[in-house]
């Protein structure tokens, strides 16, 4: 039984084309989102979900009280702001259309606000292509930078995890060959005070258990591999550690992953992208969740993109939507219970 009087988590339909829309029906018709105790409302469009829920069900009605639509499928029911009026046979599946990522960024902007003033716990993004968002006159590369700038955040950090292990990434999206001078004292510091003040507020609710990975093999074996450990890492978790923090390292990435996936850290800190996503989705290929930390609201979301070779099929698996779902409610309950606990004091 969904919880009426709280605020709700909100999930962005993401690319009209992509397989957002039917990774959120069947969520929701599989049951696995029954026990999710927070009302469900998704930012999107009535005729694209409509067109959605038929690749499952024939059973498929529709009322609509005026500022909300109540989608029901079978013996389930979803809630949709309608955000768009788009016309399905004119967005064919798999094709990147200018009026779909205007759609897209409609529906993120719209639950950003919602969030930023309370109205929503938190917010759960399906996948957006990214060239299509562009092409609608978007300047910022994804969700994350969009975000950030709306909620007035210089920095964020990437976490991806799920029940076994949880990365946050240094460095994102660029060649190897330019991670080394990426690495900085300044981004490692940043990187570890937002992972640690996240940490605190939304999973562990104390000091939580960072393992700090090397960038070179065998942490650069004393210099012999390369000095980024001596030279910036060490420092930075020195500091950390003069700060207050539960830091260690740096750990060679070859061994600490282990450890970690058995629960002997609350998170693990990575250098550049591989280093933190190969062990993730070695775990959590299909239930790994995608989360910005650093932001002053919540956000998951898939950790994956809009599988245009797949739309409209179907087949498309809904576990990572379920599962930021979950971490969501969980993040937002934490939440919750933090601010209670500073009220009281």
């Amino acid at each position: 039984m969904h919880t009426t009087t709280a605020p709700p988590l909100i999930i962005t339909m993401g690319d009209p084309a992509g397989i957002g829309p039917e990774i959120i029906i069947k969520a929701v018709i599989s049951g696995k989102l029954d026990k999710v105790l927070l009302r469900l409302v998704v930012a999107g469009d009535v005729a694209i979900m409509q067109r959605a829920a038929a690749l499952f069900s024939d059973n498929i009605t529709m009322e609509d009280n005026g500022t909300e639509v109540c989608l029901r499928i079978d013996q389930r029911r979803l809630r949709i702001n309608p955000m768009s009026q788009l016309q399905p046979e004119q967005i064919p599946f798999g094709q990147i259309q200018n009026v779909c990522g205007k759609a897209m960024l409609d529906y993120i902007e719209w639950a950003c606000a919602q969030c930023r003033n309370g109205q929503a716990a938190a917010m759960i993004t399906a996948p957006i292509h990214k060239e299509a968002i562009h092409a609608a006159g978007c300047e910022f590369p994804g969700h994350t930078e969009l975000l950030a700038k709306r909620c007035g955040v210089e920095k964020v950090v990437m976490m991806l995890g799920g029940s076994r292990l949880k990365v946050c990434l240094v460095t994102t999206h660029m060649a190897l060959r330019d991670v080394p001078d990426a690495v900085t004292a300044q981004e490692l510091d940043a990187t570890l005070r937002v992972t640690n003040a996240a940490f605190r507020s939304y999973f562990t609710g104390h000091n939580p258990k960072i393992a700090v990975l090397a960038l070179n093999p065998h942490a650069g074996e004393g210099g012999m591999f390369g000095d980024e450990e001596q030279r910036v890492i060490a420092p930075a978790i020195a500091r950390a550690l003069a700060a207050g923090m539960n830091v260690s390292g740096p750990h060679s990435a070859d061994t600490l992953f282990h450890f970690a996936a058995q629960g002997q850290y609350d998170a693990v800190v990575c250098m550049y992208h591989d280093q933190g996503l190969i062990p993730l989705k070695l775990l959590h290929f299909d239930d790994g969740v995608n989360v910005t930390l650093g932001l002053p609201i919540i956000r998951t979301s898939v950790d994956h993109g809009t599988a245009y070779d797949v739309a409209g099929t179907g087949n498309a698996s809904c576990a990572s939507l379920i599962a930021a779902v979950e971490m969501a409610e969980e993040m937002a309950q934490k939440r919750a219970i933090g601010k209670e606990k500073n009220d009281d004091r």
